[in-house]
């Protein structure tokens, strides 16, 4: 179900996520539907499926190499890909919202390019606004015995326009 709202993403659809492979294909889905540019934010806790869903997204934009995550570089570039470039950026680290400018933030909005930022809420006052936000979160097990491994995720992907997320699943 597609539920409008007063904000510039003014849709969002949740799609159950039962495994990694449903992530990754998720991820894949969401990048053959975009094109640049366009700054992608990826919320949810430690652990969500964050840089799971970025390795499906540069593979849907054709990347065939690791998918390294940029925790400790907090930007891994990816610039030679057929689509466009794509700049995967970890803001968990972040010292100060000050310290993108030394990364390179405006280079990078001026590059016609895809950002993926994790952890956006570390620096909310200097990045722009996303066209498309993915929030992940693991599902709360029914049975307290299943371990959330088994329950899977949650993904809460809300979009400027209602075409992004048409047929939008899993796996």
């Amino acid at each position: 179900m597609t539920l409008r709202t007063q904000n510039p993403l003014a849709y969002h659809r949740e799609v159950r996520l039962i495994d990694e492979a449903a992530t990754v294909s998720l991820g894949q889905q969401l990048a053959q539907r975009l094109s640049a540019p366009q700054v992608v934010y990826l919320q949810g806790e430690l652990g969500a499926g964050k840089t799971t869903f970025s390795r499906g997204f540069l593979r849907g934009r054709g990347h065939v190499g690791s998918v390294k995550s940029p925790t400790y570089t907090l930007v891994e570039p990816y610039e030679h890909l057929a689509e466009g470039p794509v700049f995967h950026l970890d803001l968990y680290r972040l010292g100060d919202p000050g310290e993108l400018e030394y990364l390179g933030l405006e280079d990078y909005l001026s590059a016609q390019a895809i950002l993926l930022i994790e952890w956006p809420e570390r620096a909310a006052q200097q990045l722009p606004r996303p066209d498309l936000e993915i929030t992940l979160a693991l599902s709360v097990p029914a049975i307290p015995a299943v371990t959330a491994a088994v329950a899977g995720r949650i993904a809460t992907v809300r979009a400027s326009s209602e075409p992004v997320l048409e047929g939008l699943g899993g796996a």
